[in-house]
């Protein structure tokens, strides 16, 4: 069995039709069926159900594709480390952040590594939702993120928590409040992210304990945003305590939640199955130094 024919099978795996996977691949639909024919009598079992035009794959097959997976993630990892033995020092770091943290935190720390370390490209995509996914899907090396719900595929390195306050308009109704309660969040009006966003599913997993939703009367997808809605008085909102008073505006008041305030991890991210190079284990080393020492 060549890698050329398991190609061939990953590829028709995750089109599950022959003419598309061998458009894919650029070759002719009878020479992949016959691949795949070659495949299927060398390990004895069919690899897919065929139904008409349709195929699925077969329980052998479910079995095959994952070997192949880990294999050929395997082989991308020794093609990395020999490539680090040629560029000693070099290499690419690909990160997936959230946005609010690179504009408040990380820029300055990713702006010291790279003085550190020039030969070392990086890479950094801002995403709100599809963290977890762009590492799983190895779009990205790592990525730095909520640690939200644990996930055997993933290596988790915790680097800071954080307690949410309410942050209001200093013309709210509780703008000098000292504190609050969690029940007394039930009713004030709130400008939010959507709920797509893990920072938004975990607060509204938190008030659940308490039996109510958020009232939220406007959802935007950008901090800018959600706090000028704020500063206009059109709602409270809940965020993390270090990133409302890096904001240092004094049109804003930053309210604790003192019996049971909801709080974030962060962290990051990587395939377990992911060999680190050099590049990345530098990147690693240097947030968590830093992050570990600024909390």
């Amino acid at each position: 069995m060549e890698l050329r024919q398991l190609e061939y099978f990953m590829t028709l795996c995750e089109e599950l039709h022959f003419t598309k996977a061998a458009e894919k691949l650029g070759i002719s639909q009878p020479t992949l069926s016959l691949q795949i024919k070659a495949v299927e009598q060398e390990i004895g079992t069919p690899l897919f159900d065929r139904i008409g035009k349709r195929i699925a794959l077969t329980e052998a097959g479910a079995v095959l594709l994952k070997h192949c997976r880990g294999m050929f993630q395997n082989l991308d990892n020794a093609f990395q480390e020999i490539e680090e033995l040629r560029q000693y020092q070099g290499g690419n770091v690909s990160v997936g952040v959230l946005p609010a943290e690179l504009d408040y935190r990380l820029t300055p720390l990713l702006i010291d590594f790279y003085k550190k370390f020039p030969k070392i490209r990086l890479n950094i995509f801002a995403s709100t939702v599809e963290i977890t996914k762009q590492v799983l899907d190895n779009e990205v090396d790592l990525g730095i993120t909520l640690l939200f719900m644990p996930d055997s595929r993933l290596v988790t390195l915790p680097l800071y928590r954080e307690e949410y306050v309410l942050v209001v308009s200093e013309n709210h109704e509780f703008a000098h409040y000292d504190s609050i309660s969690v029940t007394q969040l039930k009713n004030i009006p709130m400008v939010m992210y959507p709920k797509q966003f893990l920072g938004r599913r975990l607060l509204e997993d938190h008030c659940q304990k308490y039996d109510f939703h958020l009232n939220v009367v406007v959802e935007t997808t950008t901090g800018p945003s959600l706090f000028r809605f704020v500063k206009e008085n059109i709602g409270a909102t809940l965020q993390p305590l270090p990133l409302s008073k890096s904001l240092n505006d004094p049109a804003l008041r930053l309210i604790k939640i003192t019996d049971d305030p909801p709080s974030r991890e962060i962290g990051i991210i990587y395939r377990a199955d992911k060999y680190l190079g050099f590049a990345v284990q530098k990147f690693i080393e240097a947030i968590e130094e830093n992050l570990k020492t600024s909390s």
